[in-house]
């Protein structure tokens, strides 16, 4: 057996030894009381999420750490809170220039000593963050890679106490990860270098393959393994056959009653057609791609941040290095490639804990274009995993069962329950007897000679008086109007499900045409009988979401927000950075009269008490006193 391979068991017993239970050694006792006094004073909780402290009590004696954990599940804390429970300095690695700024903008905020170090600042900003980290007036600082492994940034390290680095998107550095950056997988070199200090890595995907690269990469020594579940409870997850895909996503868009939200496309042009029909239907939005020259991303990233566009319509470029808790919708215009990439970008809403809805529009001919381009686009040795991965992702597009259910079982954290939080569980598939309706539709895909698109299926299907129609006489064909009682989207949605059934299928190699399959030959005779599902035409967001808060006061909590968006324009920062949702629901449950009530509300820390309390309990006690 070679050394890699002895090193990958190694690695992999000891992530089945850890992985998804919280350790059973106990926490250092004097490690928790100095821990929970920081997590409370600080970051104003009142205790810790499953397993950070048991991360934290294992850094502070010097180990490293791997940690996976979902978007919104308590990363951060297991590096910041060691990071100013410890003597000297917290490097953390950070990829995105926007996310570094997001994060000291939150710590700050919070009391906490934070910088950054990135290509946006000028040289005489640089040295005066440079001279404070000499200094020692620095508890954390976020620099990216290419900074990082520079000799001379590494020599000016020498001379302050490092006492953690951690490395965020942790991914990243993996051969079997997401395609990156190549310093991020130059990071192992640092292990040399501080030999005594301990590396904690953190990712939100990883599967076991990519568990084991990372450990080798960075040169992780017995790293301690915590992995979380993946489930994030508070996302509900819909999925609409796509059929006129830029009505559907205005129409769930204005649903959402102004909340702030993401619609992601797979194209620059789709971005901008999508973002004028937004805006021409008065939603406050704009478009972010790389198309766009850096000054324009930047200021659409910081009116979203800021709350002044709801919606930020992009390319998947968009949202890496977006830390703003107050997201509540993510729309998927297009199908992603990977599962792993729809859940990141899906858990982009909802990193407060509050509801949030994802909404995935899927078209058989999108899937059978991306199918294209990996056939056609993809190095060999690339080409089975690139397959796999989409094939993956089409199954749970195609899935008839809980979607979470199917989610999480693609990162192998089992749940023998159903949710009771998707689209499937609120409103499961209703069947019925549908070999009329797949005659109807076969039939004239046949008479058409399998030579036209879908649409022109459900266009004649439907009767239309249509030129091309009446030009070629296949008004004249007996199918012209059969199904002239049901809408385009019905049918849109039966001719998808008989893709999905093997009866159809589309080919791409001719322009994406309608093309029968031998096994429609027995349904045609009807010698074989289709069960289908009753087609779902539009998502219900009315249906209470589980993980909206009872005792939610919404009249005070819509004020509250009033109150925070002003607060957060005086201090130019994001609305988010001065209390999140969270805080504000748990606030009209609380109801804080005085500044000793007002600590015990979640998120509120000292100094955020000092900054912000007298503005909001006076609020809250003239709210009350005016009821």
């Amino acid at each position: 057996m070679s050394l890699i391979a002895q090193q990958s068991n190694a690695i992999a017993e000891n992530i089945n030894k850890v992985s998804g239970v919280i350790a059973s050694e106990n926490v250092d006792t004097q490690h928790y009381q100095k821990c929970a006094k920081i997590l409370k004073d600080t970051f104003g909780y009142a205790e810790f999420r499953a397993g950070q402290m048991e991360v934290i009590d294992k850094i502070l004696n010097g180990q490293d750490a791997l940690i996976l954990l979902p978007t919104g599940g308590g990363k951060s804390l297991c590096y910041q809170v060691p990071a100013l429970a410890l003597e000297g300095i917290t490097i953390v690695v950070s990829p995105l220039i926007s996310l570094m700024q997001d994060q000291v903008q939150q710590l700050t905020a919070q009391g906490v000593k934070a910088a950054y170090l990135n290509s946006s600042q000028d040289a005489e900003e640089s040295q005066q963050i440079t001279e404070q980290l000499f200094r020692g007036e620095l508890d954390l600082l976020y620099v990216a890679p290419e900074r990082l492994l520079k000799s001379y940034f590494l020599n000016s390290l020498q001379r302050v106490k490092v006492s953690l680095i951690a490395v965020d998107e942790a991914h990243c550095v993996s051969h079997w990860g997401h395609d990156f950056r190549q310093d991020y997988r130059q990071l192992g070199r640092l292990k040399s270098q501080f030999q005594n200090v301990p590396f904690i890595a953190l990712t939100a995907t990883a599967d076991h393959a990519t568990q084991v690269d990372i450990q080798h990469q960075l040169q992780l020594e017995n790293p301690f393994v915590f992995k979380g579940g993946f489930d994030r409870p508070n996302i509900r997850y819909n999925l609409l056959a796509k059929y006129k895909g830029f009505d559907q996503v205005v129409a769930f868009v204005k649903q959402q009653d102004g909340a702030a939200g993401i619609v992601y496309c797979n194209s620059r042009a789709k971005v901008d057609d999508l973002t004028q029909r937004l805006q021409s239907a008065g939603i406050k939005c704009d478009a972010y791609h790389a198309g766009r020259d850096t000054a324009t991303r930047e200021f659409v990233q910081t009116q979203f941040l800021k709350d002044d566009l709801q919606v930020v319509i992009a390319t998947v470029a968009f949202g890496m290095g977006i830390n703003k808790s107050n997201v509540r919708f993510v729309v998927h215009h297009d199908v992603p490639r990977s599962v792993e990439s729809y859940y990141q970008e899906t858990g982009r809403a909802g990193r407060d804990g509050m509801p949030a809805e994802a909404l995935l529009l899927f078209d058989e001919r999108d899937a059978a274009r991306i199918k294209q381009w990996i056939s056609t686009g993809t190095a060999p040795d690339r080409y089975d995993i690139e397959m796999h991965k989409f094939e993956a992702m089409e199954a749970f597009a195609e899935a008839q069962t809980c979607r979470r259910q199917v989610l999480l079982n693609y990162f192998s954290d089992y749940r023998e329950e159903q949710c009771g939080n998707c689209d499937i569980c609120l409103d499961p598939p209703k069947l019925f007897e549908g070999t009329t309706q797949a005659q109807q539709a076969l039939s004239c895909v046949y008479r058409l000679k399998q030579d036209t698109s879908v649409q022109y299926v459900i266009d004649v299907l439907r009767g239309k008086s249509i030129r091309r129609i009446l030009d070629n006489k296949h008004n004249e064909l007996s199918t012209y109007g059969i199904g002239k009682d049901q809408s385009d989207n019905y049918w849109h949605n039966i001719i998808q499900q008989l893709i999905h059934q093997g009866l159809l299928r589309i080919d791409m190699t001719l322009s994406g045409i309608l093309r029968i399959n031998e096994s429609a030959r027995a349904v045609l005779k009807a010698e074989r009988i289709v069960h289908l599902a009753v087609p779902k035409l539009s998502v219900d967001t009315s249906k209470r979401n589980k993980a909206e808060p009872v005792n939610i006061d919404r009249q005070l909590f819509a004020k509250l927000k009033h109150l925070r968006k002003q607060v957060a324009e005086e201090e130019n920062v994001p609305a988010f950075v001065i209390f999140s949702d969270a805080t504000l629901a748990d606030m009209t449950d609380k109801m804080p009269t005085d500044k000793n009530q007002f600590i015990g509300v979640t998120g509120v820390g000292q100094t955020k008490l000092e900054r912000y309390g007298e503005a909001f309990i006076t609020l809250i006690e003239d709210y009350l006193g005016s009821r």
